[in-house]
């Protein structure tokens, strides 16, 4: 495809995150011919979900590349003309370093399973297999490429759960539908049904931890399928700006979601439920009926503090959690307000707490008990369904696409064209870039912060109950002052990222070390290292670790356009990956590029009646933007169009 692509596009948009891809799917929409590039194998960049063996390979493909010499590429010098000038762009991705991985679970040498130069043999080991050097995953080969990303169902093949919302998934054929591909045979899984009493916590007696099923490495490698780990961990709120987004514009229906069962605080060396809901707080018996009545006083009052400026203008200045002690608020309630509800940092402003709080409060209710929702798949699907809106309405893929340069013409300082690996010039009228693509010179001012990420296979969940099929999110306050509090987010198998009796564990922070140095310590307190010799009582009441991955991601989120060193003025950065719980930032952020691109266009509209839409043979009707797209799209995929009425419950506003 790349040989024959055409000479001529609106937007070029390099890299496939998140915001890139919301940003291609809203000028699609609007009637813009859109160009969409990769220079690595798979969709998402940052944003991504591998499953396990996709995972290791994206690793040991880091570790190989900063061995080898650079791929031979065209030259692209000869296609500058003398009124013009070049802005290279990055060959490697220097986003991921640090990055340390460990083995637990024992090696099971019956079973011939192809060991991996990225993990360690011996299952015990505490020696990392550190790579100092940036990862790039750009040519990961074809095998690996099957495994790299997640897998689509059609929504009959699963039950519903209690719990879970359902959205439609649509079979649109075209560029991504190879992407849903598992090699020779349709992977299916099931949801196993909900549970009423799920969230009471139960005793388990020494017995029952002696019984835990025992998982080795080559039972995780088979089953490699079944996982699907995001780089980045995320939630959706539910009255959020991208949930919004997705219900506005019908992508929702590319996506299933599951409720985030419930919320757990960390206190005392502790695991506990947090109640929510109305109901929660009075059912709660880890709250004295005192504590009951003034916290829900004060989260009434957070709903609508605005109206009660009286009540926290003198403390402006302070901090949330010295705002708190102002409220009769015990420690107990204290805690759980700023860590589990506002789920900011000690020293957030107090405005900023209650922002925080209203916004919790706010979205509890409108799909489940706990404000939060999450993708079946991964965070990496939602990349990939603002993809397939793109492509639906005509925009053209391509991965493993480099980009050599942007052509920059003299005179009027604007960007003109791209030079591909294939010495192709592609010409454009405006340009989007993932940071991660812009030189060293270009971002030479600019000083990136960093996110601590660790991902963990454990056996079962920090906070045993009735059900094994829980998700949770838990904020690990710092131990000492001047670190940060760690997220804790606990996948279970029925988010289709793990596989059967063992649970995903994403543990997130700012960084202030390396990825390990910042976390290891909250993994010690939660989880105890799989082994076969005597463990004490105290450690089989904790969930044992089999596998763990600590790495550290660049963070450009807070960049400015003027940092960045002789950016044309239609050139447009959008940025990784933040460290927020949520995705408003790269929501807003593909809003803003837009209108600033387009400010006469709505952002992402909803689809068009197809009662509504024209066809070639009709031309003496009035044209409608967009229509030759959608029109080639819905030829090109009525599978999805027959979905659109397939019965189950949908997001709705």
């Amino acid at each position: 495809m790349a040989d024959s692509l055409p000479t001529e596009f609106d937007v070029i948009i390099i890299g496939t995150g998140l915001p890139e891809s919301i940003l291609a799917a809203a000028c699609s929409r609007s009637g813009q011919r859109v160009l969409h590039l990769d220079s690595r194998s798979y969709y998402g960049g940052n944003w991504a979900s591998f499953n396990f063996s996709g995972l290791l390979s994206w690793l040991k493909e880091y570790q190989q590349k900063s061995d080898v010499a650079e791929e031979s590429t065209a030259s692209w010098q000869g296609l500058i003309h003398e009124t013009e000038e070049a802005i290279t762009l990055r060959k490697t991705d220097e986003t991921i370093q640090h990055t340390e991985v460990f083995c637990y679970a024992n090696q099971d040498m019956d079973d011939k399973i192809q060991e991996t130069d990225a993990l360690q043999k011996n299952p015990s080991s505490l020696t990392s297999s550190t790579l100092t050097k940036p990862l790039d995953s750009a040519c990961l080969s074809e095998e690996t490429h099957s495994y790299v990303t997640s897998y689509e169902m059609p929504a009959k093949d699963i039950p519903k759960n209690d719990g879970e919302i359902s959205l439609e998934v649509s079979g649109v054929e075209g560029t991504l539908a190879e992407e849903k591909y598992c090699g020779d045979e349709t992977c299916r899984h099931t949801v196993s049904g909900g549970d009423t009493d799920e969230n009471k916590p139960i005793e388990e007696d020494n017995t029952d931890q002696l019984k835990r099923k025992r998982i080795t490495y080559s039972q995780i490698v088979k089953e490699s399928r079944r996982f699907n780990i995001d780089l980045v961990s995320k939630l959706l709120y539910s009255q959020g700006l991208l949930i919004d987004l997705l219900i506005k514009s019908n992508v929702s229906r590319y996506a299933e979601f599951k409720n985030v069962t419930r919320i757990l605080a960390f206190r005392e060396g502790k695991v506990e439920q947090v109640p929510c809901s109305r109901a929660d707080v009075f059912n709660s018996k880890e709250l004295t009926m005192v504590e009951k009545r003034i916290l829900m006083k004060f989260l009434t009052f957070c709903l609508d503090y605005e109206q009660h400026p009286d009540q926290y203008q003198a403390f402006m200045q302070c901090s949330f959690s010295e705002y708190l002690k102002t409220k009769k608020l015990t420690p107990n309630l204290q805690h759980f307000v700023l860590h589990s509800i506002a789920m900011t940092e000690s020293s957030c402003t107090t405005i900023d707490g209650l922002k925080a709080t209203k916004n919790f409060l706010q979205c509890l209710g409108r799909f489940g008990n706990t404000p939060f929702l999450f993708p079946l798949y991964g965070q990496g699907e939602i990349p990939q369904c603002f993809c397939r809106m793109c492509a639906v309405f005509g925009g053209i893929y391509c991965l493993r696409h480099k980009v050599q340069c942007l052509v920059v013409d003299k005179e009027s300082g604007r960007c003109k064209a791209i030079i591909d690996h294939l010495g192709q010039r592609i010409n454009a009228k405006y340009f989007i870039v993932e940071d991660s693509y812009l030189s060293e010179k270009t971002c030479s001012n600019i000083q990136y912060k960093q996110i601590s990420r660790a991902v963990l296979i454990t056996d079962q969940s920090i906070l045993k109950t009735d059900s094994d099929q829980q998700i949770s999110i838990l904020i690990v306050p710092p131990a000492d002052s001047g670190t940060c509090a760690v997220r804790v987010t606990e996948l279970c198998s029925s988010t289709m990222t793990c596989m059967k009796d063992t649970y995903l564990v994403h543990l997130t922070c700012s960084s202030s070390k390396t990825a390990r140095e910042d976390l290891e310590s909250v993994v010690k307190k939660l989880f105890t290292p799989y082994t076969e010799a005597a463990i004490n009582e105290e450690e089989l009441t904790k969930p044992r670790l089999l596998w763990a991955l600590y790495f550290n991601m660049r963070d450009s989120s807070g960049v400015s356009r003027s940092s960045y060193n002789g950016l044309p003025s239609n050139v447009y950065v959008c940025s990784g990956p933040d460290c927020g719980l949520g995705n408003e930032h790269a929501v807003k952020q593909a809003e803003t590029l837009f209108r600033e691109i387009f400010p006469s266009e709505e952002f992402c509209p909803p689809p068009p009646n197809p009662e509504d839409i024209i066809f070639d043979g009709d031309d003496k009707q009035p044209e409608v933007s967009g229509t030759n797209n959608i029109i080639m799209a819905k030829l090109d995929s009525s599978e999805g169009s027959k979905n659109l009425e397939s019965p189950g419950k949908h997001l709705e506003n």
